[in-house]
């Protein structure tokens, strides 16, 4: 952890190198931090335009991982002796102006509170933290590090990038790692991604290094194969898995730049957290920052106490015994990018990229403030102007420049540069390679489809994984099935359903399957659709070519009759009941065995409107036909007896009246039916899975059974009229014989009904066609067949016994 004091002569540092006093236990990535500030001390006193005639100098003060030690070693600055004497100073002269801490929010907070009763202006070098910026509760903290709020969503792209739905979070417990839970989780749920499970780490040693088997452990043994860590070095989340013997090669690690993970003292050949990815704040390398750290050596900084501790660790120099902490017989031309990378790195940190601007910032104020202050003394006034900490607060509030590298810098909050992150692949095999790779970026401003970039080839995963890792719950699920939920369990925990009948999924892990379009069907594997067959009841179809051949052997078989009734129609069986009658019931029985034509082949508006009107009109004409003969006969009877006045009725043609009437009926009714709703084509989708029939839909369902019913009434009512005059005493009274055939044509339409209803597409053509068929046939056999029988077999019964009709 470090803190800084600026004054026009000297800088105070508390910094965290070590966190005990063991010797090897040495955090040089921390010294980096150190190195960034001396060289950015040395930058501003080497420009003649930055604070002229003014040298900036600093001292450094270490802070172990003690609330206590850290709150000392600020009161041990204040105090300016070798023990704490509170609002006690005994150095007359310092000057001191600023503070720079870090790198927890927690030293931050703590020295601010303190420094705060001195008005001290203090710069964090840490990671960004919104408890931090309140400034009701810390008015003199200016945090350098850009916000982060956009850090959850950007793990949240890199999860969907992969896939990754089932994610183990192991998060610091803290205030800053409480409030990236939220958001974090937050952003999760959004996006379908689950959380296998989640681990607060304590930050206090005791509490960690009691349960730290426990979480180490846990997360091991997780279905997990992501984890987010979140945390910093101080937060006891650093620490190695080696440390409890434990290896994971097995985890992706998803984590941020300030978890300084790259600190181990193993030197096995493989590493827990090689192929780890870190989002890192985006910023640009400190210009000659490199070229500095390759010259830094004891010789140039005898006084540094931590860089010759680096020399004597890792160069195997000696101590003199002459001249106390003088190092002695050190390998010649060595330095710090000598050092293996996971000791030291000489590619500039987060932490020591805000550690210059802070400086800088500090320096810029200070010009601004010794310029305003010099403008209103007196003229030849010959005294410096005196320089209060508090004094810097104004401009420090809005304090804008760029860097040497080109980035503004601003230290309101509120106008805080827009952020970027670089994602990194942590390569640490052969062990202590320790190269940090930039694999991705994220720019959350930037517009969908160009705010996220990854470079799969580039990334080194885990050891375990030979291809790019998997974190699920359940396997995917494949084209053609949907994954339904299991009770009580995270919806990324799911079972692979196979889609019903009609449906498909294209798609790996949908949630609901597809339906196809009404001319599609789903293949076997149900994983796209097939266009369905166009078809219909043609002549080339088996059904229909047998229905045709029936149609058009039942025409020709009554034209026959009507040939055998024409030949024969001066005969008494021909001339009895009125042979009119018998060649118009003839006729429209031929032209009713020709309707179910339209019925087959292609449909076309045409067809699909006389199919209908044919068939009933033809088929009322028919019936009304047949009622007219048995009418006749109920006349002829009743003309013979005597007293009866009806001879005229029937020599009249009275009968034959009731064709044209109720024919008009029928015609009325479909000329309704055609002006209201009538048929047209239609495809039917839905009978056939594989095919697309082609039908004529009915238009107007109620003037089809409207159609229906008055044929079906005209009908029960020749039957009934029939069924009353089968016993009249005549020689050739044929009542039996239409009271069979409305029995048989009454019995077709009846069943016609629930059959029709029941079948679907071509199948209910076939079945209306089969029933004209069928209904025309009875009609047909039942009334000429036994008349047929005796002109053609038993001639010498058809002749007049008597003067009886």
């Amino acid at each position: 952890t470090m803190c800084w004091l600026l004054n026009t002569q000297l800088f105070l540092t508390i910094l965290g190198l070590e966190k005990s006093h063991n010797l090897s236990v040495f955090y040089s990535s921390n010294y980096q931090y150190v190195l960034a500030f001396v060289f950015a001390i040395e930058e501003i006193n080497r420009n003649p335009y930055l604070l002229p005639n003014i040298s900036l100098g600093f001292d450094l003060y270490n802070a172990l991982h003690s609330e206590k030690r850290t709150l000392e070693s600020c009161l041990m600055w204040l105090s300016g002796l070798g023990k704490v004497i509170p609002n006690y100073s005994c150095v007359r002269e310092g000057k001191s102006v600023a503070v720079t801490v870090g790198t927890t929010w927690a030293i931050s907070a703590q020295m601010g509170t303190l420094l705060e009763l001195y008005k001290y202006p203090q710069l964090t070098y840490g990671s960004f933290d919104p408890i931090l910026s309140d400034r009701s509760q810390f008015p003199s903290i200016y945090q350098m590090a850009p916000r982060n709020t956009a850090l959850a969503l950007g793990m949240v792209r890199l999860m969907l990038h992969f896939g990754w739905t089932w994610v183990g979070l192991a998060i610091s417990e803290d205030m800053k790692g409480i409030q990236f839970l939220w958001d974090l989780t937050g952003e999760m749920d959004k996006n379908g991604i689950c959380v296998a499970f989640v681990e607060m780490i304590p930050i206090t040693e005791r509490a960690y290094f009691s349960l730290a088997w426990q979480y180490h452990y846990r997360i091991r043994d997780s279905s997990a194969n992501v984890v987010v860590i979140y945390g910093d070095s101080d937060s006891l989340l650093g620490l190695s898995f080696s440390t409890w013997n434990i290896l994971m090669t097995g985890k992706v690690w998803i984590t941020t730049s300030q978890w300084d993970f790259v600190f181990s003292d193993s030197y096995s050949l493989l590493d827990s957290f090689h192929g780890t990815l870190t989002f890192s704040q985006s910023h640009k390398e400190i210009p000659g920052f490199k070229q500095f750290l390759q010259g830094v050596n004891p010789a140039k900084y005898p006084q540094d106490f931590y860089l010759a501790k680096l020399w004597f660790l890792h160069f195997h120099c000696l101590l003199s015994e002459t001249d106390c902490g003088k190092l002695e017989s050190c390998p010649p031309n060595v330095s710090l990018e000598s050092l293996p990378l996971h000791t030291f790195h000489m590619t500039t940190s987060d932490g020591s990229y805000y550690v210059y601007n802070a400086v800088h910032a500090v320096a810029q104020t200070l010009h601004e403030l010794l310029f305003h202050l010099s403008e209103m003394q007196s003229p030849g006034h010959g005294e410096k102007p005196v320089v209060h900490p508090w004094q810097l607060h104004s401009i420090l509030k809005r304090v804008q420049f760029n860097n040497s590298a080109g980035d503004q810098i601003i230290l309101d909050q509120q106008a805080t540069p827009v952020e970027e992150y670089d994602i990194l692949n942590f390569w640490n095999f052969p062990d202590g390679l320790g190269l940090q790779v930039r694999v991705g970026h994220f720019v959350p401003l930037a517009p969908r489809d160009q705010d996220f970039s990854i470079h799969e080839e580039l990334i080194d995963w885990a050891f375990e994984f030979k291809e790019t890792p998997r974190s699920l719950c359940s396997k995917n699920c494949g084209p053609g099935f949907r994954q339904s939920p299991q009770e009580g369990k995270a919806a990324c925990c799911f079972e692979c359903t196979p889609c019903p009948e009609r449906e498909i999924s294209n798609d790996t892990d949908m949630k609901q399957c597809i339906k196809c379009l009404d001319d599609q069907y789903p293949n076997s594997k149900r994983d796209h659709c097939l266009p369905k067959v166009v078809t219909f009841l043609a002549y080339e179809d088996p059904v229909g070519m047998v229905l045709a051949c029936a149609a058009l052997s039942l025409s020709i078989l009554t034209a026959v009759v009507l040939g055998v009734f024409v030949k024969h129609r001066d005969t008494p069986i021909v001339k009895a009941n009125n042979r009119t009658l018998s060649y118009i019931l003839l006729l429209s029985l031929i032209l009713c065995f020709l309707c179910p034509l339209f019925f087959i082949g292609q449909p076309n508006t045409a067809t699909c409107i006389l199919q209908q009107m044919t068939f009933g009109v033809l088929f009322t004409v028919a019936v009304s036909t047949v009622l007219a003969k048995t009418i006749t006969v109920v006349l002829a009877f009743k003309s013979t007896m005597p007293g009866m006045k009806m001879r005229q009725w029937l020599l009249s043609g009275a009968p034959n009246s009731i064709i044209p009437l109720c024919s008009l009926v029928q015609v009325t009714f479909g000329v309704v039916w055609m002006v209201i709703a009538p048929p047209f084509i239609d495809t039917d989708a839905h009978s056939e899975p594989t095919l697309l029939i082609m039908v004529c839909n009915k238009g107007s369902v109620i003037m089809f059974y409207i159609f229906l019913g008055y044929l079906g009434s005209l009908a029960m009512g020749s039957f009934t009229l029939a069924f009353l005059a089968r016993s009249l005493p005549d020689t050739f009274n044929e009542a039996k014989f239409l009271t069979f055939s409305m029995l048989v044509f009454c019995s077709v339409w009846i069943a016609f009904l629930p059959v029709y209803n029941s079948t679907k597409g071509k199948f209910m053509v076939a079945v209306e066609v089969f029933s004209i068929l069928a209904s025309s046939a009875g009609l047909l056999v039942c009334i000429f067949a036994p008349k047929c029988y005796f002109i053609l077999l038993k001639s010498e019964r058809n002749i007049l016994p008597g003067s009886r009709i």
